[in-house]
């Protein structure tokens, strides 16, 4: 089995080279071809120049892009090409109705669809530690599992295609009320002049505990905001999230409240900055006199 990959942000290059690693990639497409070929050459794998490419060279192809249009866009780029042979898997983040419309659109050839959704970071990217949310067949889900493991740690199939991206839109508006939670706390902490580092040590081993402490703490409270998830990414991510809920007559006010507060710290620049950039705006929590 032979996959291709399709996308190489931030994401997708951890990913593509732990397929690579585990003797499963065979070629890789980016919108700009020298990122492309920069990989290819490291990892002695084929850059194709369109993503219709992918297809002579492997049966599994990865799809890690931006937004749901995007998505679109490579599923129409490959989707006439595309055999009983082939599989689809995408990784990206969209709306559960996006997935199930890529999942349409492929099946007119034969080909199978894989929703498959991530959590982790770039560093669980990198290290092969993703948690992978996935909404398939059952018999699609045996068949591209050599891959998914290549990728994660965890592989947790949830359902027929869209439920991967349902769990992950409740992933995302966990992590937005974590954000919120955590700025606020060391921000308290830091008006009561704790020691920074052993609050973050101390509360992330405790109840409180959570990723985000643990890989961010520490860093934000050095203004230190360097991407692991750049914000603008989930401010894209709540977006969608806000979108299935009113699909399904609800609201989430966290995440709407959330979003805004990406929104201005996107105008200010810090869009490409990691979501503990949020702690930039409860600076003001705490006036001393």
């Amino acid at each position: 089995m032979k996959s291709a990959f399709i996308g190489l942000g931030g994401m997708g290059q951890g990913m593509a080279a732990n397929l690579q690693a585990a003797g499963l990639l065979s070629a890789v497409y980016n919108r700009t071809h020298e990122k492309a070929e920069a990989f290819a050459r490291e990892h002695d794998v084929k850059a194709v120049r369109t993503p219709a490419e992918t297809l002579a060279e492997a049966e599994i192809i990865v799809i890690c892009v931006s937004a749901d249009d995007d998505v679109l866009a490579m599923v129409d780029e490959i989707a006439d090409q595309l055999t009983d042979r082939h599989v689809v898997i995408d990784c990206s983040t969209v709306a559960s109705d996006t997935a199930r419309e890529a999942a349409r659109r492929v099946a007119r050839n034969g080909a199978g669809f894989v929703d498959a959704p991530v959590s982790g970071g770039t560093e669980g990217a990198k290290n092969g530690t993703l948690s992978i949310m996935v909404g398939a067949d059952d018999a699609v889900f045996e068949r591209v599992m050599p891959v998914l493991d290549a990728m994660g740690a965890k592989i947790t199939h949830m359902g027929g295609v869209g439920t991967g991206q349902a769990t992950k839109a409740v992933n995302q508006i966990l992590c937005a009320g974590i954000n919120q939670a955590v700025c606020e706390g060391l921000r308290f902490g830091a008006a009561l002049d704790l020691p920074l580092d052993k609050v973050v040590d101390v509360v992330g081993s405790g109840a409180a505990g959570n990723w985000f402490v643990n890989h961010r703490g520490k860093t934000m409270v050095q203004d230190i905001f360097e991407p692991g998830f750049k914000l603008k990414h989930h401010h894209k991510d709540l977006g969608i999230c806000l979108h299935m809920a009113e699909l399904n007559g609800g609201t989430l006010p966290l995440s709407a409240k959330t979003r805004e507060e990406y929104a201005r710290l996107m105008e200010q620049g810090h869009g490409d900055e990691d979501i503990s950039a949020l702690y930039r705006l409860r600076s003001d929590l705490f006036q001393k006199d």
